[in-house]
């Protein structure tokens, strides 16, 4: 019986919408043996977020070949940009955290980006990594639509950055090639730039009609990008409660207007 390679290149097409973000690393050498993690799964697109070191010549010895991807990685200065045009963001974390963050593991987390993949041959799928020692911070996780756990000793449960990038890549590899399929597209799901502008004009909003009431802003915002964050949308959506929030704050500048 046949098999089809997982490195197809008539069936390799879907790999260039994964991005692989890492935050904030301090060696470099991981930075490389990351980058080598990648190439071996077929992997290439490589976002470095505020790195404390560029990559050097340290970078490149631990890349062992895949110097190529340590050249091409795009490096940018906030989370953010890097996922700016994402529709699907999975942040790896170590441990459990108390955000309500829905947690899946690496061969959940594969089934949910190839779906995105398969249903929008257009999506772009990040896989977000924190910082060696502290990984990420609550506040990078609540941008993410879900956590990666990778099951260790709960007793030593601290990985190498570049064996967890290796462990999802490897997952991601083996998933797409056994159960990547075609499916009927769909409208192109809101992208992490769109939520952003979204949450900062309910945040507006919020504040506007003071709804906190002298109470912390974060809790009821945290609240909210979990509750919207969950339910998958496509751009025109978004847009349209971006209308509803526009012609609320008119209305609420009106009001201001005319009581003053």
């Amino acid at each position: 019986m046949s098999s089809v390679s997982p490195f197809d290149t008539a069936q390799d097409s879907w790999r260039r919408q994964m991005r692989f973000v890492l935050v904030g690393t301090q060696h470099t050498g991981n930075t490389g043996s990351a980058a080598r993690a990648l190439k071996t799964m077929g992997f290439s697109d490589l976002w470095l977020v505020a790195p404390s070191r560029l990559p050097d010549e340290t970078a490149v010895a631990m890349a062992a070949g895949a110097e190529d991807l340590l050249q091409a990685a795009t490096i940018v200065e906030s989370l953010s940009e890097a996922l700016a045009d994402c529709s699907l963001v999975i942040g790896t974390t170590a441990r459990s955290r108390r955000i309500g963050l829905t947690e899946w593991t690496p061969p959940q987390a594969a089934e949910a980006a190839l779906g995105q993949i398969s249903a929008t041959p257009t999506a772009k799928v990040a896989v977000v990594f924190g910082r060696e020692r502290t990984g990420l911070t609550n506040d990078e996780l609540q941008r993410c639509h879900a956590g990666l756990c990778i099951p260790a000793n709960p007793d030593y449960s601290s990985l190498n950055l570049a064996s967890a990038v290796q462990i999802v890549a490897y997952e991601l590899n083996r998933s797409g090639a056994e159960s990547l399929t075609a499916a009927p597209a769909i409208a192109q799901p809101a992208t992490h730039a769109d939520w952003e502008g979204f949450f900062a004009q309910t945040a507006e909003i919020l504040e506007l009609i003071d709804f906190h009431k002298g109470r912390s802003a974060n809790s009821a915002l945290y609240k909210l990008r979990r509750a919207f964050l969950r339910a998958p949308m496509d751009q025109r959506e978004v847009r349209m409660l971006r209308g509803v929030l526009h012609d609320m704050q008119r209305a609420l500048r009106i009001k201001s207007t005319d009581s003053d």
